[in-house]
């Protein structure tokens, strides 16, 4: 028998083998109710990576998690609930725009024709986050109450850089701001797709002339 959050439970209500605090009770339902949270968090992360949104159900990612559809229902209003959380919780630890750095980090391991070495492959980070974060516009785009929240997170991220940035060339810090996004998400893309002539290094040159003040050609 399951509980509420997908977990089996024991005749007596306490799983098998749920977890106990160093006390020796049970551990408390908000531990339990997170943990049912990660594993459905990373199982949607990994199908709809994989298969799209679209291709990917609730019940799949349910039985991805080893949990019950119901599971997801007791932790997250629905799909876009679910995505909304995702969203955050692959973002919420970049604090500057976009995912370059990671994707430069990775490039080190690439051989001069730009092919990615067998460690990128085993953790091919950057390209899940692409492909999600290609997902989650797409799904923006066909969905108005996802759109607007989704809307909402770009909004804050542009906020976030434009409080970095000084007017320059009569461009006010928040048009600054978004151009750098475009920057950022279009390069990392174009670099997944063919990162030999498009390498991620070249993030650090475009951003540089996007947000340095230009320099009139007399030096004036």
């Amino acid at each position: 028998m399951r509980d509420a959050h997908g977990g089996k439970r024991s005749e007596g209500g306490t799983g098998a083998g749920a977890p106990r605090s160093s006390g020796g009770g049970p551990a408390p339902r908000r531990d339990r109710r997170e943990q049912t949270r990660l594993a459905l968090l990373t199982a949607a992360e990994r199908l709809w990576a994989e298969r799209g949104i679209h291709g990917a159900s609730l019940d799949d990612i349910a039985a991805a998690a080893g949990l019950t559809k119901g599971a997801v229902y007791s932790n997250f209003a629905g799909k876009t609930d679910l995505l909304l959380a995702l969203m955050e919780r692959i973002t919420s630890d970049r604090t500057r725009p976009g995912f370059c750095d990671e994707l430069r980090a990775a490039g080190e391991d690439a051989d001069r024709t730009g092919r990615p070495s067998r460690r990128r492959d085993a953790d091919d980070g950057p390209r899940r986050l692409a492909l999600l974060l290609v997902e989650f516009w797409l799904y923006g785009m066909r969905d108005y109450a996802a759109g607007w929240r989704i809307a909402d997170w770009y909004a804050e991220r542009r906020a976030r850089l434009a409080g970095e940035l000084e007017p320059a060339d009569g461009i006010a810090p928040a048009d600054r701001a978004a151009l750098t996004l475009a920057l950022d998400f279009g390069l990392a893309f174009q670099h997944l797709l063919d990162p030999a002539r498009v390498p991620a290094d070249l993030y650090t040159t475009g951003k540089t002339l996007m947000q340095a003040p230009i320099t009139p050609p007399n030096g004036s």
